[in-house]
């Protein structure tokens, strides 16, 4: 078990060579979408960590409020932008949503008088800018948000309750799990589901977790049987946490102590080979990673035949963080058989920024 930074920089370049290596396979999916499917663009930021100066907790740290708010600036201004031509060129689409793929404020796993003016400043400031339908904050899209371990560890707390209560203002959502926290909704025929922090928990394993998933794991179960079927509509998932760290056995002691439990990511993988994934999003790693999942145990090579494809999967790195001014989120376009990623990234907290000189289009899983 490595640690999370040592693993990530090798899984990194893993999974670009991983990407590459499939080339062949992608051919396929470099033709042109069909007519009948308009592809959806969005974007993906995480880990903004909006931080309140503990000086003056009802205002933000300033360079915090910097950064975040340059953020909001460069995605109002993305929609048209030109790609360079090392990355295929054109512009960039309409953006339908931005999804926020967790650690959106940074003191809600805190506790203390001073710590709870801290949340009510970051929660306050992070809603102001993003709002909620693209009309009442200063982002010009609608915002779907996931909480992740910063804001809310076990599910509480003023992030998972506002989350729950922003999810009873939101029009057009297609389903909301029982607790308020989890929901999905549909845009041109692309179902987007967003889980929280980890997706879990199988029922039949009832050890403890270290961070509650706060049952996910049925919600995702649940919609994906009454609403995607057998219909073949893409779908794109959100979640906070990394699992490819996760997801091989581990000793009981030891699992207790990892951020997802490693049953739970099996069952994760399991629950999705009946459907068509467009891709899995997720952050908390501060690292942008970009692989297709196979799932925990090696698929078998069958000499003369093609090596089989997975999930494809994106991590995107911190988009507004405090602690440094190098930041980025994705742009990513759904298409009928296939998904485009391209990465954004700044050196300078968004005073400049230039896209990165990859871009990755992998086929959407079909079980």
């Amino acid at each position: 078990m490595l640690p999370r930074r040592s693993f990530l920089k090798l899984g990194a370049a893993a999974s670009l060579a991983a990407v590459s290596g499939v080339s062949a396979r992608l051919a396929a999916a470099d033709k042109p979408a069909s007519p009948a499917f308009t592809p959806v663009a969005f974007a993906v930021v995480g880990d903004t960590h909006y931080f309140a100066d503990k000086d003056d907790p009802t205002s933000l740290n300033p360079a915090s409020r910097t950064t975040t708010a340059a953020l909001i600036e460069q995605l109002n201004r993305l929609p048209g932008s030109e790609f360079p031509a090392a990355i295929g060129g054109g512009k960039a689409l309409p953006l339908s949503q931005v999804i926020h793929v967790g650690d959106i404020i940074d003191s809600g796993d805190k506790n203390g008088a001073v710590i709870s003016k801290m949340q009510a400043t970051e929660w306050k400031e992070w809603q102001a800018d993003y709002g909620l339908d693209g009309k009442d904050g200063r982002l010009k899209f609608p915002a779907y948000e996931i909480h992740g371990n910063h804001d809310g560890p076990h599910g509480k707390g003023l992030v998972p309750d506002g989350i729950i209560a922003r999810n009873k203002q939101r029009k057009g959502l297609k389903a909301i799990s029982t607790n308020g926290l989890h929901y999905a909704w549909v845009v041109n025929g692309v179902h987007f589901i967003n889980l929280g922090i980890t997706v879990g928990q199988v029922k039949s394993v009832t050890r403890k977790r270290r961070y509650d998933p706060m049952d996910s794991f049925e919600f995702l179960v649940d919609y994906l049987a009454k609403h995607v079927g057998k219909s073949g509509a893409p779908v794109v998932i959100s979640h906070h946490v990394d699992f490819a760290r996760y997801a091989l056995p581990v000793s009981d002691e030891l699992v207790l102590k990892n951020e997802w439990d490693y049953a739970d990511v099996q069952a994760f993988h399991e629950a999705l080979k009946p459907y068509r994934i467009a891709g899995i999003f997720y952050g908390h790693t501060h690292v942008r990673a970009v692989f297709a999942w196979r799932g925990p145990k090696p698929d078998p090579v069958v000499a003369g035949k093609p090596l089989p494809l997975g999930i494809p999967t994106f991590n995107t790195d911190n988009s507004a963080h405090f602690g440094g001014p190098t930041q980025a989120f994705l742009y990513v376009e759904v298409h009928a058989e296939d998904t485009l990623v391209r990465e954004l990234a700044t050196k300078d907290a968004w005073k400049t920024s230039a896209w990165t000189n990859l871009s990755w289009r992998l086929p959407h899983y079909t079980g």
